[in-house]
């Protein structure tokens, strides 16, 4: 299934002739497919302890350089696993992206009730560690990229209100918008994941042991990394334990709580119209989370 209309596929095919070519230390592994990667990349495995990460849109295609700089410097700081790149490969064989091999890191994505406790806990302490990471010369956002002030992404967020139609409380998501607005702004850029939903996660036996899909990091505002309050289907005491882990330390906790909550209005809302024909599953998640918002 193609999500984008301007959507590149790769195929095993074409991944064992790039890793062939390029990485001919590898050349004897079996390239099978991976999991179901999410809206910007195709997966495959190579043999069994590594992933080859292939760009399938335009806008994914600075990703696997950007990881290759970064999630070295950021796994020295976090708690958990990060995909750190073991190359980068050129584009080749008719493929006009970069693309990447990476560890396969151990793991699965929770579904909801899956984290114990302590998981959540351990998620709360992820998104407060990012914030200690130093952010000397790392990528601050800009546009309308997460972790900008939310108010550039105002006309977006309306303007999806209206294109999802009766799917969605239009005047009540509007009211959560506007008090997410209204939230005093980040005192200052710390370092985020930018999209910390549950197919970015990786958790076994309850507890979080990884976090992939790194292609919205950067310096930006810290509660852009608030969602999986929302996202990941905690009950009321389990958002609180994030909440007090990943708000620990923040000068400003209840405006970041509130702008949080904007960010996942921002993913949830924009994306329903885009990807209510094209990913079904995705668009209702998406309902499911604007609805946790809406819930408090």
């Amino acid at each position: 299934m193609r999500l984008h209309d301007d959507e590149v596929v790769s195929t095993p095919g074409l991944v064992h002739r790039l890793v062939t070519e390029q990485f001919p230390r590898w050349a004897h592994l079996p390239v099978t497919p991976g999991p179901a990667g999410g809206t910007d990349h195709h997966l495959f495995r190579l043999g069994d302890d590594l992933l080859v990460r292939m760009p399938k849109i335009a806008w994914a295609q600075d990703h696997a350089l950007a990881d290759a700089r970064w999630l070295p410097h950021l796994a020295e700081h976090l708690p958990v696993e990060v995909p750190a790149p073991r190359a980068v490969g050129e584009p080749g064989a008719g493929y006009s992206f970069r693309w990447s091999v990476v560890p396969w890191l151990v793991g699965d994505p929770p579904a909801p009730g899956d984290l114990s406790r302590a998981g959540v806990r351990d998620l709360g302490e992820l998104v407060a560690a990012l914030r200690t990471v130093p952010v000397d010369g790392g990528p601050v956002k800009d546009g309308t990229s997460r972790g900008v002030p939310l108010a550039r992404l105002d006309d977006d967020v309306r303007a999806a209100v209206l294109a999802s139609g009766d799917r969605i409380d239009g005047p009540a998501v509007t009211e959560a918008w506007e008090r997410s607005l209204a939230a005093r702004p980040a005192a200052e850029g710390r370092w985020i994941h930018g999209d910390l939903l549950p197919g970015n996660l990786l958790a076994r036996g309850g507890r979080l042991t990884g976090v992939i899909d790194w292609g919205a990091m950067g310096v930006g505002d810290p509660a852009a990394d608030l969602i999986p309050a929302w996202a990941t289907g905690l009950t009321a005491a389990e958002r609180a334990d994030f909440r007090a882990a990943a708000t620990d330390g923040l000068p400003d906790p209840d405006d970041a709580w509130e702008r949080g909550r904007g960010w996942m209005l921002v993913q949830a809302v924009i994306a329903l119209p885009y990807y209510w024909d094209r990913w079904p599953a995705f668009a209702r998640a998406g309902q499911e989370r604007i609805a946790a918002v809406l819930a408090g």
